[in-house]
């Protein structure tokens, strides 16, 4: 921390306790991050195709959101400032800064998606769910 000069989210670290029990437990947590990160990666992927091939969804993006650039910006910025932050766990210990502590805060990221302005964009672009199953 001191190297860094700013720490986000709690800083300990859960290995052997009630949050991460196992190395199994770890393990799966490393899977996790394919089924959040697929969707997302996807909608961005796919807004450029939208506005390309749809003069109403083009100017339902630029009136609403700026344009596909600005909005795959915004989408990234949410995600990056609060998928990582700590939230989302019982309180702020069992936040962690591993990969538990992340996860949870990319879940609960995940959890809040249909409060976001951009939802219909992910709906729109084929998202389904954060479950492994989406349509391309």
């Amino acid at each position: 921390q001191s190297e860094v000069g700013a720490w986000v989210g709690s800083s300990m670290i859960h290995m052997g306790d009630h949050n991460v029990p196992n190395a199994l437990n770890f393990i799966d947590k490393y899977n996790q991050v394919a089924r959040i990160l697929s969707p997302v990666v996807s909608t961005l992927e796919n807004i450029e195709t939208l506005v390309r091939e749809d003069a109403g969804l083009r100017d339902f993006i630029q009136t609403g959101f700026g344009g596909f650039k600005k909005l795959r910006h915004d989408v990234l910025h949410d995600f990056f400032k609060s998928a990582f932050d700590g939230s989302g766990a019982d309180n702020f210990y069992d936040a962690g800064s591993c990969i538990d502590g992340r996860l949870t805060s990319a879940w609960n990221w995940c959890s809040k998606l249909e409060q976001k302005p951009f939802y219909p964009v992910f709906k729109l672009t084929g998202f389904a769910g954060f479950d492994g199953e989406f349509e391309s």
